[in-house]
């Protein structure tokens, strides 16, 4: 079911050296991939140092957007679960002192949702 819940919105893990080989020209030297999920033709990925989000924009999918997020300038982060009537669950990500989000992530279903925010958490609190 992985290959359809992609489709759908839903986050899944992806293989941590594949995604590196796919982002080595934008990991520093060293840096290593510690955890990634894709959704749908995106990219969520965890470094040591940073979260970098790959949007592919774009019918074909080749212009691609690569956000870089270091953790230490992350000041807070929220995670919505989906409900009985709002399908959609969501990560919102606050940079410094920002009054918006700077990144608001939707996801179909809670599924990986909670997992992504726990990785986040680990990795802003420097566990």
């Amino acid at each position: 079911m992985g290959i359809f819940s992609g489709l759908l919105g839903n986050a899944s893990q992806k293989d941590n050296e594949q995604v590196e080989r796919q982002l080595e020209t934008i990991l520093v030297a060293g840096e290593r991939v510690e955890l990634a999920f894709s959704l749908v033709r995106d990219l969520i990925v965890f470094t040591e140092r940073r979260l970098i989000l790959v949007d592919r924009q774009g019918m074909t999918g080749k212009k691609t957007s690569y956000k870089s997020i270091p953790y230490r300038s992350i000041s807070r982060f929220t995670v919505e679960t989906s409900g009985h009537f709002d399908l959609d669950a969501e990560l919102k990500i606050w940079i410094s002192s920002a009054m918006e989000p700077a990144e608001t992530l939707q996801f179909k279903s809670d599924k990986n949702v909670v997992e992504i925010q726990q990785a986040l958490a680990a990795a802003v609190l420097g566990y």
